[in-house]
């Protein structure tokens, strides 16, 4: 049996069924990423696991041991939460022990496991201070130092950059992907940006509407998505879609029905050569390392290109749109992935 056992988990708020029967194995050491939009459950199940909800039906197994129904503090496991919930009264010091004084360590452990951390996250110089006195990624250092002082078996993150500027969820991210390589810690991760899921999991599981949509390594979830909607939640820009019916040269015999997608990496422009589908430019991002452009089909679909060289392209621009032929996905009427030229 896996390390952290998911099975048939299920909850109920009142008349709503929030997470729908969620069957999933977590290995040890493995850092594995909750995503997905806004109310798919990502954050109720991690606080199922956590024992901040109670499961209505279903079990938990953490290390062959039931943890279904036990209380948050005797399942073994830490949670960092978006907020910090830091005390501001204490310092950091006071902060990252407070857990092991509760639990009755001796004041010689606490102060070596407090430092050990606290050389681990670069908070060695900051001890004294309180939470008021940190900057913002200092202070989610802390409630991350804090988890690590207790050792647990699991470590559960809700969406822990949510409250960083741009710049320290980056360095932040860094930190934590350190922190799991040094650790070798189970980790499980809740986050509604895909970018947190491609770069920090050995593993993303995708939830939609309180189910497991997929899982799988960032890079399969990318090449080979289930359906539509994980092909279109996993990358930035998402991978095109559109009807079959609206581009033919790419249904490859499906026909009409369904959908074909690529990503904008394989869809290609030029202002100059007449070959491929006609298109008007709508919009040119100039980002340096890369050039996004937003193109409309004469039939009024919009196709994005991304391409690592810069363009002369402008808005209002004819261009001719070409596609690799190879890199095209292809999706039934019901969003689900089909294999190339199969009829829909």
């Amino acid at each position: 049996m896996a390390y952290l056992q998911l099975s048939n988990i299920e909850k109920y708020f009142g008349d709503h069924h929030a997470i729908k029967g969620i069957d999933l194995a977590i290995e040890k050491g493995e850092f594995v990423v909750f995503v997905g939009p806004s109310g798919c459950g990502k954050s109720t199940l991690l606080r199922l696991i956590a024992g901040l909800e109670t499961i209505d039906k279903g079990s938990l197994q953490l290390d062959g041991r039931d943890i279904t129904h036990l209380a948050s503090s005797q399942r073994d496991l830490a949670m960092v939460f978006q907020s910090y919930a830091l005390y501001p009264h204490m310092t950091v010091f006071e902060n990252m022990s407070f857990a092991l004084k509760l639990a009755g360590v001796e004041h010689a452990t606490i102060r070596a496991k407090v430092e050990k951390a606290a050389a681990i996250l670069d908070l060695g110089p900051y001890l004294a201070r309180t939470p008021r006195e940190l900057s913002g990624g200092q202070r989610q250092r802390v409630a991350i130092g804090r988890a690590i002082v207790r050792a647990p078996k699991v470590f559960l993150f809700d969406e822990p950059l949510s409250n960083l500027d741009a710049a320290l969820r980056v360095q932040t991210r860094i930190e934590i992907a350190r922190l799991h390589r040094e650790l070798g810690a189970t980790t499980i991760y809740v986050t509604h940006d895909q970018v947190e899921a491609m770069t920090l999991a050995d593993r993303v599981v995708v939830l939609r509407d309180g189910r497991v949509e997929q899982h799988g390594t960032p890079l399969e979830l990318y090449d080979h998505p289930a359906n539509r909607f994980v092909a279109q939640f996993i990358g930035t820009p998402s991978m095109n879609v559109v009807a079959a019916k609206a581009l033919p040269a790419l249904a490859n015999g499906s026909g009409d029905a369904g959908f074909v997608g690529i990503r904008p990496e394989h869809v290609h422009l030029n202002g100059h050569a007449q070959a491929g589908l006609p298109a008007t430019v709508d919009m040119v991002e100039s980002l340096g390392v890369e050039t996004l452009i937003y193109a409309r089909l004469e039939n009024d679909v919009q196709i994005v290109s991304r391409g690592s060289e810069r363009t002369q392209l402008h808005p209002g621009d004819r261009t001719w749109v070409t596609f690799d032929p190879d890199s095209v996905h292809h999706f039934d009427q019901a969003g689900n992935a089909e294999a190339a030229g199969a009829s829909a």
